[in-house]
């Protein structure tokens, strides 16, 4: 069956593409980054320098990429998985030879205009990667173990170049992002079992090989108070500051934690713990009812492609988010240890929001093609 983009001129047909555009997610997402703008101007004590007005650019030209993507073809986007995978992984390899290092990390490589993080590139790839892998193979092929090797390889092989980086919570999110793939393609149950229970026999091997620092954080989540001018301080602060702000909050601009800079890292990882201060229980409620609707707009998108390829993609860009969101909201309440992961369109920093925006920008380009059916080698 061909859609009435097939059918049209090359400028009518960008045209109606244009016009599918799901501009309600679009809005949903421009509140959300907005949200982002208001903390990052708090953080700053009412300032725009230095990371509200970075922020508004790199939101502008996130938006621009994310449509651009939207209006790609997803044939295109399906063929291209594994080049983009491949060009990830490169970029990962190319941070262990020459990555510019800062706190105490070298997960970033300088382009000039921006300081790139590929691994959060390969939170994309990943995703892509795998939604063309399982849409290329038949279901029985899926129960056969030996057709899970290859994707197996595809997660495992960059979670352990992310973990040497060190980045525990990116490779935790590659590992998890990957097996909520697995998940949706149809491998049975007892197949998770196994790698879970192999996963645990390695975990005493695994713990030699954690950074001093990675320990520390376990030990302090399991008793902050141990060290609280040490390594507990971000997570006792932290709720300190969620407390305070009761129901609704002190008022913008008037949380203390934050503004007599008891609150480390207010502008990146813990931006949510000086909304909750500062808004309160229900302002950090309503963030989340939003997120709560992108997800929705997710899984809608999803059930609504008439393609495996699409399906997969919009599923495993719709969990990748979740996972961003869950993750960075229950380490700053202390249900999680404390991992560099951010919140989407709230923290500050350019790689996260630009890969999360060309996520979305996939998510968009399944909407638009929601249509089109796809072969397993990107054929309709």
């Amino acid at each position: 069956m061909h859609s009435l983009l097939d059918n049209a001129p090359p400028q009518q047909s960008l045209a109606l593409k244009i016009l599918s555009i799901n501009w309600g997610l679009l809005l949903l997402l421009s509140c959300i980054a907005g949200i982002g703008l208001a903390l990052l101007y708090s953080a700053a004590n009412g300032h725009w320098q230095p990371w509200a007005s970075k922020q508004a650019i790199r939101f502008v030209v996130s938006v621009v990429i994310m449509i651009a993507v939207a209006l790609v073809d997803l044939r295109f986007w399906m063929r291209s998985a594994y080049a983009i995978y491949a060009g990830a992984l490169l970029l990962l390899i190319a941070v262990e030879i020459r990555g510019a290092i800062g706190m105490g990390a070298q997960r970033w490589i300088d382009l000039g205009v921006i300081q790139l993080q590929p691994s959060e590139v390969m939170k994309i790839a990943v995703v892509l990667v795998l939604a063309r892998y399982f849409s290329s193979i038949t279901q029985e092929e899926i129960g056969r173990p030996t057709r899970l090797i290859v994707p197996l390889i595809l997660v495992f092989f960059p979670a352990a170049l992310v973990l040497k980086q060190p980045d525990l919570g990116t490779a935790m999110m590659l590992v998890l992002g990957a097996g909520a793939m697995f998940f949706i393609a149809g491998v049975r149950w007892w197949k998770f079992a196994i790698v879970l229970a192999g996963a645990g026999g390695i975990v005493p091997v695994a713990w030699r090989f954690l950074r001093d620092y990675q320990k520390n954080r376990i030990y302090t989540f399991l008793n902050p108070e141990n060290d609280p001018l040490g390594a507990g301080y971000h997570s006792l602060q932290s709720k300190i500051a969620i407390g305070s702000g009761g129901l609704f909050g002190k008022g913008f601009m008037m949380g203390s934690q934050a503004h007599l800079s008891f609150l480390p890292e207010k502008q990146t990882d813990f931006v949510f713990t000086m909304l909750a201060e500062e808004f309160g229980l229900m302002g950090g409620l309503a963030l989340l009812g939003l997120y709560l609707l992108v997800f929705i707009y997710g899984f809608a998108i999803a059930f609504r492609s008439r393609s495996h390829f699409g399906r997969l993609l919009a599923l495993g860009i719709t969990v990748t988010v979740f996972l961003y969101v869950f993750i960075n909201t229950a380490m700053v309440m202390g249900l999680i240890p404390v991992v560099g992961v951010p919140l989407p369109l709230i923290s500050y920093g350019g790689s996260a929001m630009l890969m999360v925006m060309f996520g979305f920008g996939l998510l968009m380009s399944v909407y638009v093609h929601r249509d089109m059916r796809l072969g397993r080698g990107g054929e309709e």
